[in-house]
C-alpha cells in the first residue's frame, strides 16, 4: 500500500499517534516535536523521556472479619443427630405429660358439674376481689330481687359495725376508756365476714340451686342474726361491756354529758332503716323458700 512501509508496526507502542491523557501538555507538545524520521530502509527516533506513571496505587486489604458482624467465633457442633433425637424425645414426652393433665383436669370439671358443684370466683368488689358475687347471672329472675335484699341487709350491718366503730371513737375522746373501743373493732372484724359465711353465702347458693337444706341454714343462723341487730339496737348493759355497742340505752346516758355524742349514738338506731331492711330480707327468704 501507497505511504506506508512494510518495517512499520501498527501495534509498537510509543508510537507519534500515541496521545496520554494524563500527561502535562507542554512536555506532549515536547516529545512530539523531538520525534524524527531519517531516510533508508531503517529509521531511528530520538529519545525521549518516559511519560509519567498513570497507574492508581491499589487498595488496602481488607480486614478477616470485614464481612462478619460477629468477632467472637461460633462453635458449630457437626454432629447433631443424637441431640436432635434427645431434644424430640424430651418435647414428646411433655406433650404427652400435658395432654394427660388437661385429660384429668376436663374429667375433675365434669365430675364437678355432675355433682352440682360450682367453682366460684371472687369477682366482687371490682377493685379487691374478696368474695365471689354475681347475682345476675346466677340466681334465677324471680328470686333476683329477694337476694339483692338479702345483699343491701349484709351491707346495712357492714355499715352499722362500722358507725359503732366511729361512735365509740367519740365516746372514748370523752373520757369513757379503750377498752370499748377494742370491743367495737373486735365485732365489726368478726361480725362482717361472720354474716357473709353463716348466713349470706348459705342463702345465695339456696338461691342459686334451690336447695331446701341450704334455706335451713339461713334462716337457723339469720334468726342469730336478727337477735344481735335487735341487742345492739337497745344495747342493755347485761351481755357487753359499757358503751361498747351505739344502741338506744348508752345514747341517753351520754347525752347529759355530750349532747353531740349523745345523737351520734342516736343517728342510725333511731332510724329505723336498719330493723326494716331486716324484716323485708327475712320476709323475702321466706317467700323464696316456701
Amino acid at each position: 500500500m501507497a505511504g506506508r512501509s512494510r518495517y512499520d508496526n501498527p501495534f509498537e507502542e510509543g508510537g507519534a499517534d500515541e496521545v496520554n491523557p494524563f500527561a502535562d501538555q507542554t512536555n506532549r507538545g515536547a516529545s512530539a516535536a523531538q520525534s524524527s524520521y531519517s531516510g533508508g530502509g531503517f529509521y531511528t527516533t530520538q529519545s525521549r523521556p518516559a511519560p509519567p506513571s498513570t497507574r492508581l496505587s491499589p487498595l488496602p486489604p481488607e480486614p478477616a472479619d470485614f464481612y462478619n458482624d460477629f468477632a467472637t467465633p461460633v462453635d458449630i457442633p457437626m454432629d447433631t443427630s443424637k441431640d436432635m433425637k434427645t431434644r424430640e424425645k424430651e418435647l414428646l414426652a411433655k406433650e404427652a405429660e400435658l395432654n394427660r393433665r388437661e385429660k384429668e383436669i376436663k374429667r375433675r370439671e365434669e365430675a364437678a358439674a355432675r355433682a352440682g358443684i360450682v367453682l366460684e370466683e371472687k369477682n366482687w368488689p371490682p377493685f379487691f376481689p374478696i368474695i365471689h358475687h354475681d347475682i345476675g347471672n346466677e340466681i334465677p329472675v324471680h328470686l333476683q330481687r329477694t337476694q339483692y335484699v338479702a345483699f343491701a341487709s349484709l351491707l346495712g350491718l357492714v355499715l352499722c359495725l362500722f358507725w359503732n366503730i366511729i361512735c365509740v371513737t367519740a365516746a372514748w375522746i370523752k373520757g369513757e376508756g379503750p377498752k370499748i373501743w377494742f370491743l367495737a373493732v373486735i365485732y365489726f372484724i368478726l361480725g362482717c365476714p361472720g354474716a357473709y359465711y353463716l348466713w349470706y353465702r348459705p342463702l345465695y347458693r339456696a338461691m342459686r340451686n334451690e336447695s331446701a337444706l341450704k334455706f335451713g341454714w339461713f334462716f337457723l343462723f339469720y334468726l342469730v342474726h336478727i337477735a344481735f341487730c335487735v341487742y345492739a339496737a337497745v344495747s342493755p348493759s347485761i351481755l357487753f361491756v359499757g358503751k361498747s355497742l351505739t344502741g338506744i340505752f348508752p345514747a341517753i346516758s351520754l347525752i347529759g354529758k355530750s349532747v353531740i355524742v349523745g345523737r351520734v349514738y342516736l343517728y342510725f338506731r333511731g332510724s329505723g332503716k336498719e330493723a326494716e331492711m331486716k324484716r323485708e330480707a327475712a320476709r323475702g327468704a321466706a317467700r323464696a323458700a316456701f
